[in-house]
């Protein structure tokens, strides 16, 4: 059964690949997250991941399973065909990656959900034309070790800009730490969408907590 999308999810977002957790199980990883209580989970399984494709479609069915006895939205970043492959909940574009109007197109008849990164007004504005997107994820808010290919950091005032301006609910990007999650509810965005926040926390339980007790259900 799919997940139905609605804003709620991006409360506390968590993306995370093999190339994330260098030296242990990503299965482990996920596991604490969503028993810490993460609201979405995006694969994104790329850059400097050793996985061969069938290694990725394995890992994949393992996570897409977990999600699912979680009830928890499993979400691919940027692969149509392993998206479809694995049954997910969702699909997650960048702007370099393959036209979001090209991926609506695939997925259509697959009860499937769509994310569109958007970093300036622009592209907003061009997301706010496009049927069939649900949400948009928004920055770099900080400077981010996980992504080489980032865009420039908005910072919360550029979030803001943007929340302002979108038709869509967003969920805040890059380099988030907890300190920082105050602001970035205050500026409009539904969630956060971290990978080292978590996949280099101590303490899982504890930073899901502070995700979700500042983003609540609106």
């Amino acid at each position: 059964m799919s997940v139905t999308f609605e804003p709620g999810l991006l409360r506390a977002y968590f993306v995370a690949g093999s190339q994330d957790v260098p030296g242990r199980d990503l299965r482990q990883v996920l596991t604490a997250a969503l028993a810490a209580g993460i609201t979405a989970f995006q694969f994104r399984d790329k850059g400097a991941s050793k996985l061969s494709g069938a290694q990725r479609l394995d890992l994949g069915r393992d996570l897409r399973a977990q999600c699912r006895a979680a009830s928890v939205p499993f979400i691919v970043d940027d692969d149509v065909d392993l998206a479809l492959a694995l049954h997910a909940d969702g699909i997650h574009v960048g702007q370099g990656d393959q036209r979001v109007t090209d991926v609506i197109d695939r997925i259509a008849g697959h009860n499937m959900f769509v994310g569109l990164s958007c970093s300036t007004k622009d592209e907003v504005r061009t997301a706010n034309q496009i049927k069939g997107i649900d949400y948009l994820g928004s920055g770099p808010i900080l400077p981010t070790i996980s992504k080489t290919d980032a865009d420039p950091v908005i910072g919360v005032t550029g979030l803001q800009m943007l929340v302002e301006r979108s038709h869509f609910p967003i969920v805040a990007i890059g380099g988030i730490t907890v300190d920082a999650l105050p602001a970035i509810a205050q500026a409009g965005a539904m969630g956060a969408a971290v990978i080292s926040l978590l996949t280099q926390s101590d303490d899982i339980d504890r930073d899901v907590k502070a995700i979700r007790t500042v983003f609540t259900v609106k």
